[in-house]
Protein backbone atom coordinates (compact mmCIF):
# COMPACT_ATOMS: atom_id res chain seq x y z
CA UNK A 1 0.00 0.00 0.00
CA UNK A 2 1.76 3.12 -1.04
CA UNK A 3 0.48 5.68 1.79
CA UNK A 4 2.28 8.92 0.58
CA UNK A 5 3.01 9.58 -3.18
CA UNK A 6 5.77 11.61 -3.96
CA UNK A 7 6.52 13.59 -7.42
CA UNK A 8 9.95 11.65 -8.50
CA UNK A 9 11.08 9.04 -10.72
CA UNK A 10 10.01 5.62 -10.34
CA UNK A 11 12.09 2.57 -9.22
CA UNK A 12 13.68 0.76 -12.02
CA UNK A 13 16.56 -2.25 -11.80
CA UNK A 14 19.84 -1.25 -12.44
CA UNK A 15 19.27 2.30 -10.48
CA UNK A 16 20.95 2.37 -6.99
CA UNK A 17 18.05 3.20 -4.58
CA UNK A 18 18.25 4.27 -1.26
CA UNK A 19 15.88 3.98 1.25
CA UNK A 20 14.18 4.85 5.37
CA UNK A 21 12.85 1.88 6.60
CA UNK A 22 10.92 -0.11 9.17
CA UNK A 23 10.99 -3.93 9.45
CA UNK A 24 8.66 -5.11 12.26
CA UNK A 25 6.73 -8.59 12.69
CA UNK A 26 3.36 -9.25 12.08
CA UNK A 27 2.99 -8.90 16.09
CA UNK A 28 4.28 -5.73 16.13
CA UNK A 29 7.19 -6.05 16.74
CA UNK A 30 10.51 -3.67 15.50
CA UNK A 31 13.18 -6.00 14.50
CA UNK A 32 15.18 -3.78 12.20
CA UNK A 33 14.93 -0.19 11.51
CA UNK A 34 17.04 2.94 9.59
CA UNK A 35 16.50 5.03 12.64
CA UNK A 36 18.96 2.36 14.36
CA UNK A 37 21.60 1.84 10.79
CA UNK A 38 21.06 4.43 8.54
CA UNK A 39 19.30 4.38 5.16
CA UNK A 40 19.83 1.56 2.99
CA UNK A 41 21.33 1.78 -0.47
CA UNK A 42 21.35 -1.17 -3.02
CA UNK A 43 21.36 -1.85 -6.73
CA UNK A 44 17.39 -2.82 -7.33
CA UNK A 45 18.05 -5.84 -9.43
CA UNK A 46 21.26 -7.02 -8.04
CA UNK A 47 21.00 -6.39 -4.06
CA UNK A 48 20.54 -9.54 -2.50
CA UNK A 49 17.81 -7.88 -0.61
CA UNK A 50 14.79 -9.74 0.05
CA UNK A 51 12.73 -10.69 -3.21
CA UNK A 52 9.06 -9.44 -1.66
CA UNK A 53 10.84 -5.57 -0.88
CA UNK A 54 12.58 -5.55 -4.16
CA UNK A 55 9.22 -6.00 -5.73
CA UNK A 56 7.38 -3.15 -3.73
CA UNK A 57 10.20 -0.90 -4.53
CA UNK A 58 10.12 -1.40 -8.06
CA UNK A 59 5.98 -0.11 -7.62
CA UNK A 60 7.60 3.08 -5.98
CA UNK A 61 8.43 6.85 -6.85
CA UNK A 62 11.22 8.87 -5.15
CA UNK A 63 8.86 10.75 -2.30
CA UNK A 64 7.04 7.77 -2.02
CA UNK A 65 6.07 5.94 1.42
CA UNK A 66 4.75 2.61 1.40
CA UNK A 67 3.66 -0.70 3.60
CA UNK A 68 4.18 -3.64 2.10
CA UNK A 69 3.16 -7.47 3.88
CA UNK A 70 5.47 -10.02 3.21
CA UNK A 71 5.14 -13.39 3.24
CA UNK A 72 8.13 -15.75 4.44
CA UNK A 73 8.47 -17.43 1.03
CA UNK A 74 9.56 -13.65 0.17
CA UNK A 75 11.27 -12.91 2.83
CA UNK A 76 13.72 -14.49 4.95
CA UNK A 77 11.97 -18.48 4.39
CA UNK A 78 12.34 -21.35 6.79
CA UNK A 79 15.40 -20.06 8.51
CA UNK A 80 14.46 -16.62 9.22
CA UNK A 81 17.76 -14.28 9.24
CA UNK A 82 19.34 -16.01 12.65
CA UNK A 83 19.17 -12.80 14.48
CA UNK A 84 15.74 -11.02 15.01
CA UNK A 85 13.58 -12.39 12.78
CA UNK A 86 12.01 -16.01 13.71
CA UNK A 87 11.45 -19.15 11.20
CA UNK A 88 8.75 -18.71 8.55
CA UNK A 89 7.82 -15.06 9.83
CA UNK A 90 5.73 -12.80 7.96
CA UNK A 91 6.95 -9.29 7.71
CA UNK A 92 5.87 -5.17 7.51
CA UNK A 93 8.12 -3.19 5.84
CA UNK A 94 7.39 0.63 6.34
CA UNK A 95 9.68 2.31 3.37
CA UNK A 96 10.26 5.53 2.09
CA UNK A 97 12.27 5.82 -1.30
CA UNK A 98 14.51 8.72 -0.79
CA UNK A 99 16.47 8.56 -4.19
CA UNK A 100 17.52 6.72 -7.28
CA UNK A 101 21.14 7.52 -8.98
CA UNK A 102 22.33 5.75 -11.81
CA UNK A 103 25.68 3.23 -11.59
CA UNK A 104 28.66 5.22 -12.44
CA UNK A 105 30.34 2.70 -14.46
CA UNK A 106 34.00 1.90 -13.75
CA UNK A 107 36.46 1.08 -16.70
Amino acid sequence: MIYKHGSGERAVKGKKATIRYEVRLINGNLCYSSAQQGPKEFTIGHSGIEVGTEEGILLMHVGDRAKFIVPSHLAFGLLGDQDKIPPQSTLIYDIELLKLTNLKIKY
